[in-house]
């Protein structure tokens, strides 16, 4: 017969529901069903480099979040990474992004596409919804997003990242921050 540990089930049921995460986010409603949307996983001692870039970070921009948010990932069972790609719908008639259309707006690569962040922020949403459905405790960070573009761990491409660090345990990691 089998011996799984606390440890071992606790592992295995974070990367369970970080994979479903991963598929929430993806199957989320896009916009005209364009999926502008790219994920990855991170865990173990992978997680360590992005760690150590958001210390960096800190200090070069004098921003204490960073560095907290650093600790907590650092705790971390693992880091779904969740981005977006700029890419406008070309629609003729739409202007929520300040511009005429679209065709305006393609004139300015690094602004985004309204539809880009909010089919980003709902399947934001979609993914947190898993972790939270299972039990496990998460919080979603721009700072840690910050460093992965920094490292280039998504591609080049995706301008907007966020990430969402999970940890299971007997205290929320993500509670008393300060």
């Amino acid at each position: 017969m089998a011996h799984i540990d606390e440890e071992q089930a606790l592992n295995d049921a974070v990367l369970n529901v970080a994979k479903r995460m991963v598929a929430a986010a993806v199957t989320a409603p896009k916009a005209k069903g364009i999926n502008n949307i790219h994920t990855v996983i991170i865990t173990g001692s992978d997680i360590m480099p992005i760690a150590a870039k958001m210390e960096e970070m800190s200090q070069k921009y004098d921003v204490p979040t960073f560095n907290r948010d650093a600790q907590n990932i650092k705790q971390c069972d693992a880091l779904v990474l969740l981005g977006t790609t700029i890419q406008s719908l070309n629609l003729k008639k739409c202007g929520m992004c300040g511009f005429a259309n679209c065709a305006e707006k393609n004139k300015h690569t690094a602004i985004p596409c309204v539809f880009n962040t909010g089919d980003l922020g709902i399947a934001l949403g979609s993914a947190v919804s898993i972790a939270m459905d299972n039990r496990i405790d998460n919080r979603i960070m721009y700072t840690v997003g910050q460093a992965v573009k920094e490292l280039d761990i998504l591609p080049q491409s995706v301008s907007i990242v966020y990430a969402i660090p999970l940890k299971a345990s007997n205290k929320n990691i993500f509670f008393d921050r300060g």
